[in-house]
């Protein structure tokens, strides 16, 4: 397996101190905190090491508190809700310097069969029609804001924009956006590893769609930005190593805050999940001033 790929999986290895309490660690990525998809992956990892092995997760619901300290390990305290005979509610507290810093709820059921239906998928070219923006020599990368130039760096995921990046077309775009995305390895046959790295990467520009219309401000460094919430459904197994597409949208930006909306499809055209995340987007006043790390952005 690819090294950056591995390096993954083993930060979603827990520690259990406790009955219900676990210890991830921390990794930096680039920016200037621990990167919200890592903690929404480590605390479903942890949810699901209280459920009882024949439920699968469909919901989570999480509210990011404090900026994560990459350097410090993150402690999770698993709350056991309800055990009922076809759904399983868990509550999730992600604690580090001794405070809350996050918390989730999530849903488990027992598989069962019933109705159907789903949107379409969108008609979009194909992941290999389409370049990498996340090439070393590529100039858009290099005109973004320090603290999202991860996208340079090595990391597990590759990924094909349908748009360009705001840095590549620094002007007001629709708050659109379609991403094909995928593991750059194979995984096990692991349903719930495919599922925490699924919650690990639905982080990945959502709030950048909320963002577009506003690209000027962004590429100023005029825009302080931070996730507040985060939603997910699965709706369908899915499968992290096979190219996915993320059909993003912002409906809204008001009141500092943006609101941005996912839609995954499978290559084939299965919905196996959705996602929502209301973000920050505050205009500041002097831009390249980070709040403290062991202060909310919020």
């Amino acid at each position: 397996m690819d090294p950056r790929l591995a390096a993954l999986l083993q930060l979603l290895e827990l520690e259990r101190l406790e009955v219900n309490l676990f210890r991830g660690a921390s990794r930096d990525i680039g920016s200037p905190q621990v990167y919200g998809g890592q903690v929404l992956g480590q605390a479903l990892k942890a949810a699901y090491a209280t459920v009882e092995p024949d439920r699968v997760a469909h919901s989570m619901h999480a509210y990011f508190l404090l900026r994560g300290d990459f350097n410090a390990p993150i402690v999770y305290f698993v709350d056991r809700s309800r055990d009922g005979h076809s759904f399983t509610s868990r509550r999730v507290t992600a604690i580090q310097h001794g405070e809350q810093i996050f918390h989730m709820s999530a849903s488990f059921q027992v598989p069962q069969p019933g109705l159907e239906h789903q949107m379409a998928k969108p008609d979009v070219p194909d992941p290999e029609a389409l370049p990498d923006p996340a090439a070393p020599a590529s100039e858009a990368v290099e005109r973004l804001p320090v603290s999202m130039r991860r996208f340079a760096q090595a990391h597990p995921f590759e990924y094909r924009l349908v748009e360009p990046l705001v840095a590549a077309a620094p002007r007001a775009a629709a708050p659109l956006q379609h991403l094909w995305i995928r593991a750059i390895d194979r995984l096990p046959d692991d349903d719930v590893l495919h599922r925490c790295l699924f919650a690990y990467v639905s982080d990945f520009h959502l709030l950048g769609t909320a963002v577009r219309p506003h690209a000027q401000e962004f590429l100023a460094g005029r825009l302080r930005l931070a996730s507040i919430d985060h939603a997910m459904w699965f709706h369908r197994p899915v499968r992290i190593d096979e190219w996915l597409l993320c059909a993003m949208d912002s409906p809204s930006a008001s009141g500092s805050r943006g609101f941005a909306r996912a839609s995954v499809f499978t290559r084939d055209g299965v919905l196996v999940g959705s996602t929502a995340q209301e973000g920050l987007l505050r205009l500041i006043e002097a831009p390249g001033q980070p709040a403290p790390a062991s202060r909310p952005l919020r």
